[in-house]
């Protein structure tokens, strides 16, 4: 990582940074849009996630969270996507290498930054990662919440599509309760609603 030797050359860095972070309005997910139904990308995730966190925030499990910590943290921890894709939450091959894949990717990107900042950013994204804060775990609640509404919104476009049934679902996501009860509670009511309108289907398995 280059060194910022004057404020001319740490402008230029963040600048440059800023400019390589509009890609990430070119990666594209597995979740649809809830009017269009075209493929939504990050960078609208990631502002829907913010919006979440600011609405949704009084009803952590954890009361005077640092709101901003969480905002940080969900708009840095796609970045990552960038270099390293998006990886569908249900496909279980992707899955096994995604934290590899993003580690690099998370050096690369944020040491595009002076390393003051450089250095906040990766932790921020480690810390969303490790989920062992309040702050972090709220941020991984609606991060996984998100998806969820957009799923039940279209009538479980993503799910559908790839055979998601309700028990993989509800496995991938009940960790929301980890950051906000309220939410998972939420969460799966939505989710049953959506079974029964024939959306999503149950295991065979389990019936």
């Amino acid at each position: 990582m280059v060194k910022s030797e004057s404020p001319a050359l740490r402008l230029a860095q963040q600048i440059e940074f800023i400019a390589e972070c509009d890609r990430l309005k070119e990666v594209f997910r597995q979740t649809v849009n809830t009017k269009s139904r075209r493929a939504e990308n990050d960078a609208e995730h990631s502002w829907h996630l913010c919006l979440c966190v600011i609405v949704l925030a009084e009803h952590a499990n954890v009361p005077h969270l640092d709101v901003l910590r969480v905002l940080k943290m969900v708009i840095v921890h796609d970045l990552v996507e960038i270099d390293a894709g998006d990886t569908f939450a249900y496909d279980t091959a992707a899955m096994a290498g995604q934290h590899a894949r993003e580690s690099i990717a998370a050096d690369r990107v944020f040491g595009m930054l002076p390393p003051d900042q450089s250095k906040e950013f990766r932790a921020l994204w480690d810390e969303f990662e490790g989920r062992q804060t309040a702050e972090a775990r709220f941020a991984a609640a609606v991060d996984r919440f998100q998806p969820m509404l957009l799923n039940c919104r279209t009538q479980g476009a993503a799910w559908n599509r790839h055979g998601v049934t309700h028990d993989r679902v509800v496995a991938r996501n009940r960790h929301i309760a980890d950051g906000c009860n309220e939410l998972w509670w939420y969460a799966e009511k939505m989710l049953q609603d959506v079974v029964d309108a024939g959306h999503l289907q149950k295991d065979p398995a389990v019936r």
